[in-house]
């Protein structure tokens, strides 16, 4: 008798990690330059500007620093000076989202694979760039604490950090697939899948997005996929999946 499985849920948490800053104006100092000291920061040498701030009207809304005597990028070996500029202010907010994060495979049957999709879409305006990481809170569990393995795609080729082709119907277990924009170079194809890293034993979570340019609305999106063998045991089967984006500035 052949045994099906109904897959409820497949919940999926976003963490998102967004970083604050601190912008302060040395407004009047007087004497000759010294060190200033807080908690958090020192700097040894300070340029005493004439004047800066953010001036704005009906019109427009300027951010202004007068005064710097050598504005400019500054580079050598071991070192950048970014000097004189707002060189990390962006107009250009960090933001991160996903479609759908419930993901219902439905009654599942031997041999015969399923899939699912959502997108996963950042805006980024940092100089440093982005990286989504994913990773899940455990292999597929039912109920009665039966397991969906997580996929090792064929002849054992795929693993948390490596994707490998899985096209054979006869390989059974869950895993992933990432296509479209700042992707990892190892999905060659959609035929390249790679497991979740697993939390639960202990493995590192791993970067499925990640990109150093600018830009808005950059979309990459993950095709998951379950396939049993005849000898699953029924049941309804689910885990969670995180996702953790964080901008580099």
């Amino acid at each position: 008798m052949t045994k099906f499985l109904n897959i409820k849920s497949l919940k999926i948490i976003i963490f998102l990690f967004t970083f604050s800053f601190l912008l302060f104006t040395l407004a009047s100092l007087s004497g000759a330059q010294s060190t200033i000291r807080s908690p958090n920061y020192e700097i040894t040498w300070p340029n005493v500007n004439m004047g800066a701030g953010l001036p704005s009207s009906t019109n427009y809304n300027l951010g202004a620093t007068m005064g710097q005597t050598a504005p400019g990028l500054y580079t050598s070996t071991g070192y950048k000076v970014r000097a004189g500029f707002w060189y990390l202010k962006s107009i250009i907010a960090f933001a991160f989202s996903i479609s759908d994060i419930s993901i219902e495979f439905g009654t599942l049957t031997p041999g015969t694979p399923t899939t699912q999709t959502n997108t996963l879409t950042v805006s980024v305006g940092g100089a440093g760039g982005y990286t989504v990481k994913a990773s899940e809170n455990k292999p597929m569990t039912s109920d009665n604490n039966n397991t969906i393995p997580d996929t090792t795609c064929d002849a054992g080729t795929c693993s948390q950090t490596t994707a490998g082709v899985w096209s054979q119907n006869t390989i059974y277990g869950f895993g992933f697939n990432m296509s479209g924009t700042d992707i990892p170079s190892d999905f060659v194809d959609t035929t390249y899948f790679r497991q979740f890293a697993d939390r639960n034993a202990g493995e590192t979570i791993q970067t499925v997005m990640s990109g150093t340019n600018v830009g808005t609305n950059k979309q990459a999106t993950v095709t998951y996929k379950a396939n049993i063998s005849n000898i699953q045991a029924a049941g309804t089967y689910r885990n969670i999946l995180s996702f953790v984006a964080t901008p580099t500035y």
